[in-house]
């Protein structure tokens, strides 16, 4: 468990995330991270969850027609 503390940054309220953190993310500066909620709290990942669902969708699709998309490829 690592402790964080909220800081004031400019107008904002930011956290500072420790090196390894930062290492088992594998971000760096300027990269996007997404906070989301879960039942047990809030979950960070550097992963949009709304990407993951898309592409959920999209691979039913591609096994849905799977035939057709092999047709449409030659």
């Amino acid at each position: 468990m690592v402790k964080i503390t909220v800081r004031k940054i400019g107008n904002s309220l930011g956290v500072i995330l420790p090196a390894e953190a930062t290492a088992t993310l594998r971000v760096t500066e300027g990269d996007q991270l997404f906070l989301t909620e879960t039942p047990d709290g809030f979950r960070i990942t550097p992963y949009d969850p709304e990407f993951e669902r898309k592409m959920k969708i999209a691979e039913e699709g591609m096994r849905r027609y799977k035939n057709a998309l092999r047709e449409l490829a030659k």
